[in-house]
């Protein structure tokens, strides 16, 4: 990317999508564009770390990196994306107020998810999404994350991400799509993704996931392949149920064993515990009586 784009400090799109664009990510891009609301650098022959000046666009509301070369962590300071957080419409949002009083002139953006392009127009103030799929990132999925509320769309998948899916994933409430498959996360799926109440698109395949499938209407009536090549998963909508659910007598009876163990236990302890007090309490007495 020219360095003379900093100049451009006005500037709310950039869409340089499907070049064959190298470098890395410009580090003054948050200071010297901070009222980008569209960045799309999707792919191209990006390479480095995510700068952290990056944080500083809030007033962002497609992050779109996807298709690169990117590596290094996300950065913490992702929730400083407020733009993300903040409930608009299409009359009050950070594009339409730019653009008022230019005449016929209308916004649009072309966005691509799950090989499918997408072209918003009248609607784009209400499209908030980060793409940052296809790139060499590791490290965890900051919890930061899940402070950008109004996110209708999330794409961290095929990169190398670890650690758990944060139990705050459900404060995403807005969320549509959530991909996060082919990495390495690992752990069960938190309870709190079945409150995703409008989530139409879901793909955790291809991870190290494991234990039960929350249930959950939307969760249910995904199709199996959003969980698959996570052999420790179970429960529906796969179709290897889980060890409780196939023997539901089993942990019940594990339970009551364990008490049993427990009461035997006490009664061994209260008989010995009484022999030595006997034991005590008559050499005590025969002492006494010396």
């Amino acid at each position: 990317m020219p360095m003379s784009l900093q100049n451009c400090s006005e500037l709310i799109t950039i869409d340089l999508g499907a070049n064959n664009l190298y470098g890395m990510v410009p580090p003054w891009i948050g200071n010297s564009l901070p009222n980008l609301v569209i960045l799309n650098l999707r792919s191209n022959q990006l390479y480095g770390r995510l700068p952290l000046n990056i944080c500083l666009l809030s007033h962002i509301q497609i992050l779109d990196l996807s298709l690169n070369k990117i590596e290094g962590t996300i950065p913490e300071c992702i929730y400083n994306l407020t733009a993300m957080s903040r409930t608009m419409d299409t009359n009050s949002s950070a594009i339409y107020v730019y653009i008022m009083g230019r005449g016929s002139y209308i916004e649009y953006a072309s966005l691509a998810w799950k090989g499918r392009e997408f072209v918003f127009k009248n609607s784009l103030g209400l499209v908030k999404m980060i793409d940052l799929s296809n790139n060499k990132l590791h490290g965890e999925i900051p919890e930061g994350i899940t402070n950008l509320t109004e996110l209708i769309a999330l794409n961290l998948s095929r990169n190398n991400l670890s650690g758990l899916i944060t139990p705050r994933i459900g404060l995403l409430r807005n969320l549509q799509c959530l991909d996060l498959s082919r990495n390495q996360l690992c752990g069960e799926i938190p309870m709190s993704i079945s409150n995703l109440n409008f989530l139409s698109q879901l793909d955790l395949s291809a991870n190290n996931l494991s234990g039960k499938i929350p249930t959950g209407t939307q969760i249910q009536s995904l199709d199996a392949s959003a969980f698959l090549e996570n052999p420790k998963l179970c429960g529906s909508p796969l179709p290897n149920e889980c060890l409780e659910d196939l023997h539901p007598n089993y942990i019940n009876n594990q339970g009551h064993k364990e008490e049993n163990d427990d009461d035997g236990f006490i009664t061994k302890g209260f008989y010995v515990a009484a022999s030595l007090g006997f034991i005590v309490g008559f050499w005590g007495c025969v002492a006494f009586q010396c």
